[in-house]
């Protein structure tokens, strides 16, 4: 009998470390994780509930502009009042854009997805949209957004803004904002963008002269979670702390969302705990 007791003991510790690893608790409303290669559900919380996106809803702003035609990034857009006029009158995330500057797409880009700059995503949204009013470009370039989750089979996002400043009705889900996440990411420029942890960029003013502009991102987890590569944060009254978050470990990439977490700390915590998790399982 002892000897089938040790056998035993030795079986069990043996085995405990091959016990599944247990889901962890968040903070955030909603959570989802995938395996990026394959597109298998890791984790899942109300991970197809709409929620508010807030300023993740500039991944799919990018992504827009990324999916043009022939899109040259080194075409440059004066900066107009309109944009600047429109980020103090929303209390919005800037890039702190001057009026009058020369920026390229490209640095649009920068200034897009790492301070999250609302003045950034307008400039985008009037550059690409169509039409011959402001307006109407702003219109057809949320057109192309959700067309453009349209084409990726999401049935539970709908965009009425170019940055996440919804007007009502702009939302996703956890599951459907990886999905964009990892569709963006297939693109170079993007992936470049959101890895980048600041950036100093020259533009050209008025005058013709230049000036730097000065960038860092908002992702707490670049530089802090090993094997981090993006993705973008947001936040907002109703949105509440959000994170569309990426990371890759001995070749494995996972792609995941959390939705309106509690707090700045916990939308990190969050994001940590599930990637954490599902590297484990």
């Amino acid at each position: 009998m002892v000897t089938t007791s040790a056998v035993l003991t030795a079986a069990a510790l043996t085995a405990a470390p091959a016990q599944a690893v247990t889901a962890p608790s968040i903070t955030a409303k909603g959570g989802f994780v995938m395996n990026n290669a394959t597109g298998k559900s890791l984790y899942n919380k109300a991970a197809d509930t709409r929620l508010s996106t807030g300023s993740t809803t500039k991944i799919m702003t990018a992504e827009v502009v990324l999916s043009q035609a022939n899109v040259n990034l080194d075409a440059k857009v004066t900066v107009d009042k309109a944009y600047s006029d429109y980020v103090v009158a929303n209390n919005a995330s800037q890039a702190h854009l001057i009026v009058g500057d020369k920026v390229t797409v490209r640095q649009l880009l920068y200034g897009l997805m790492l301070p999250s700059g609302c003045d950034a995503a307008y400039a985008l949204a009037d550059k690409f949209g169509s039409g011959s009013t402001r307006a109407a470009r702003v219109k057809s370039f949320i057109g192309k957004m959700n067309s453009a989750a349209t084409s990726l089979g999401l049935k539970n996002t709908h965009f009425d803004s170019f940055d996440g400043i919804g007007n009502g009705n702009n939302y996703s889900t956890p599951r459907d904002l990886t999905k964009i996440a990892s569709s963006a990411m297939k693109n170079s420029t993007f992936r470049t963008v959101v890895n980048t942890a600041s950036t100093k960029q020259k533009v050209t003013t008025k005058s013709g002269g230049y000036r730097y502009y000065t960038w860092t991102n908002t992702n707490p987890l670049l530089g802090t979670y090993s094997g981090a590569i993006g993705v973008k944060t947001g936040s907002g009254p109703e949105a509440k702390y959000c994170l569309v978050f990426a990371a890759t470990r001995n070749g494995k990439t996972l792609i995941g969302t959390i939705l309106a977490s509690t707090t700045i700390d916990n939308r990190a915590a969050d994001a940590k705990k599930l990637l954490n998790y599902s590297f484990a399982v």
